[in-house]
């Protein structure tokens, strides 16, 4: 094969021209090795002023879309539908896509994939997982499903931010938002990031490329940091911990994964602690590299515009994802049989159900706001949501899995003590 033909000319059909998209067109320009270059942006307010020549611009998405001369289509918009009509009508018209809508790749990830085999078309989402953090490329190519142990990461700069000025200034909760609103690292409306969903939806697609499997976001257990207290945060500093909104992976001894998205204590020692403000950390432990530490961006215009160039650059050699968990492993999958160690803050007793507690380790109730320490079973998270409601505020202990197996020994271990002082 020559050199011309491994090295692909791409000209670019752009949807979205905010943050990202001009972040891009910033960069294409001063990348001029790449062989690249956008065509056309198609945009939405036609009155807007931009930083670009005004014959860039279009308002119709045909004139990208059914340009036989554009090849890629890069697709950088906030709205969901949209952008899986943009990326489904470009696939089938026989274009490469580089997507960052986390949202729309996780609603749509079944019908997405079947749309890649059937028109045999690369789609590249690297910027929609952690932004300047090339992580779905290592766990595609460096991971084996066997060795991958467990997955750690913060994978949502505004609520990292907010956890960051809670901690280290002292803010509460409503002074940390409005702050990262200012700083443009949270959205005027935050629901999505605060909340956790922004977090689940990355977290969905990042579980299919480290371990197979396919889940709908609304199927994974979540919450974001919208509970988080003053207090908690007084809690952790007492205990030496930090707060972090953590999306996990674990795979247990009986071969499934258990996987959630919720805040969480994060001792000194552990490399997530290091991550601060708008910064984004993955932590994968396998079978004999041990721990990897990821760091980077996770939020702003070049950080995310350098990973859809990536993407891009990518595709002049026909780089695809091989989805090698999926198609070439048993897929594994997703289990509630484990039970978890969580920090419960609340205003009223009333409000935690004791009973469904294995045990309780430590009660504190002379203040205003009560806490307890205590082991649950995973799967009472996912029956009720006292833990959401009511003011409740969880947060999972450093190390939060026990197994089945862990939880007999430590009954037993129990009853014979309780034998013992008998």
């Amino acid at each position: 094969m020559s050199n011309m033909e491994t090295h692909k000319k791409l000209t670019i059909g752009l949807f979205g021209f905010g943050v990202v998209g001009e972040g891009l067109y910033k960069v294409l320009h001063q990348t001029p090795s790449l062989n690249a270059n956008i065509k056309k942006v198609c945009i939405k307010n036609p009155g807007k002023k931009r930083n670009a020549p005004a014959e860039l611009f279009t308002t119709s998405r045909e004139e990208i879309l059914s340009d036989p001369e554009i090849n890629v289509v890069v697709e950088v918009i906030n709205e969901s539908e949209p952008a899986f009509e943009i990326v489904s009508t470009a696939i089938k018209n026989g274009k490469a896509v580089v997507s960052a809508s986390k949202k729309m790749i996780a609603e749509h990830l079944t019908e997405i994939l079947d749309l890649q085999k059937t028109y045999e078309q690369p789609f590249l989402y690297e910027s929609a997982a952690c932004a300047s953090i090339p992580v779905i490329r290592n766990l595609e190519e460096y991971y084996d499903n066997d060795l991958l142990h467990s997955m750690r990461a913060i994978v949502n700069g505004s609520t990292n931010f907010i956890l960051t000025k809670m901690f280290e200034d002292k803010l509460d909760f409503k002074q940390a938002l409005i702050l990262a609103q200012q700083l443009g690292f949270a959205e005027v409306d935050p629901s999505l990031d605060v909340e956790g969903y922004d977090a689940v939806n990355k977290w969905t697609f990042l579980l299919t490329h480290a371990y197979g499997i396919i889940e709908k976001p609304s199927n994974i257990v979540f919450t974001g940091i919208q509970n988080i207290q003053a207090g908690d945060a007084g809690v952790a500093k007492e205990k030496n911990f930090q707060i972090k909104l953590v999306a996990q992976a674990k795979k247990l001894n009986n071969g499934k994964v258990a996987a959630f998205v919720l805040p969480q204590f994060v001792t000194a020692e552990e490399p997530l602690s290091f991550v601060k403000n708008e910064f984004n950390g993955v932590v994968i432990e396998s079978g004999f590299a041990d721990k990897q530490f990821f760091y980077g961006k996770g939020a702003g215009s070049f950080p995310t515009a350098s990973a859809v160039l990536s993407d891009i650059s990518a595709l002049r050699y026909h780089y695809r994802y091989e989805y090698k968990k999926l198609y070439h492993h048993t897929p594994n999958k997703l289990t509630d049989e484990f039970f978890i160690r969580v920090y419960v803050s609340f205003d009223d007793w009333k409000y935690v159900p004791r009973d469904k507690f294995e045990w309780i380790e430590e009660w504190h109730a002379e203040q205003d706001r009560k806490y307890l320490i205590g082991v649950l079973p995973f799967s009472s998270l996912r029956e009720s949501n006292w833990w959401r409601e009511n003011n409740t505020s969880l947060i999972l202990s450093p190390d939060p899995i026990i197994e089945d197996i862990e939880i007999r020994k430590l009954k037993k271990m129990s009853l014979e003590l309780a034998g013992i002082l008998d």
